[in-house]
């Protein structure tokens, strides 16, 4: 008894599993989302990044996010910041809450942009009257070329720094508690 109750319950798991394999699903996105938290996944955090990450496949940086225009820092819908406490980004005092991220590349210096409109997608629909910050922050090149773009945090010592980089260009913004 035990032993048909047991195949019964293998066919039924088929059964039920067969549909599921019929299911199409797309494929990778170009540009996979991706996170940046602070201090990682431990408790206490002070900002998270959600951003996709476009990748360079033979193109140049310049042609993916233009010296001197508004870019939506990644791909597809625009980066999103959240800060879980009040901070001092790059020397603008900013209150705890959920910004979109726009950059302005530049040869020497970035212009990184603090946004209230959320759930944009890309740049198109960006209004600088909705910026609740616009700081200036030197760019340097970097030996090592990051083939996707990428966000992460590296503590200092005042703080912690969000550095964002792709190909050979690095820019630290400086966050303090």
């Amino acid at each position: 008894m035990k032993r048909i109750v047991t195949i019964f319950a293998l066919v039924i798991a088929m059964v039920c599993t067969a549909g599921l394999q019929a299911q199409e699903f797309p494929g990778l996105d170009k540009s996979p989302l991706d996170i940046a938290l602070y201090p990682g996944r431990e408790p206490g955090k002070v900002v998270r990044v959600i951003y996709s990450r476009p990748q360079l496949k033979g193109r140049s940086l310049s042609d993916l996010a233009p010296s001197g225009k508004v870019w939506r820092t990644g791909a597809n819908e625009n980066t999103e910041i959240t800060f879980y406490q009040d901070v001092n980004f790059g020397g603008a005092d900013i209150t705890a809450g959920t910004y979109s991220l726009f950059t302005i590349p530049g040869e020497n210096e970035w212009t990184v942009i603090l946004n209230k409109n959320l759930n944009q997608w890309g740049a198109y629909s960006y209004e600088e009257g909705a910026d609740v910050a616009r700081i200036k922050v030197p760019s340097a090149a970097e030996g090592n070329s990051l083939e996707p773009f990428s966000i992460a945090f590296k503590e200092v010592d005042n703080g912690i720094h969000m550095v964002m980089g792709w190909d050979k260009t690095r820019v630290a913004v400086p966050i303090t508690m």
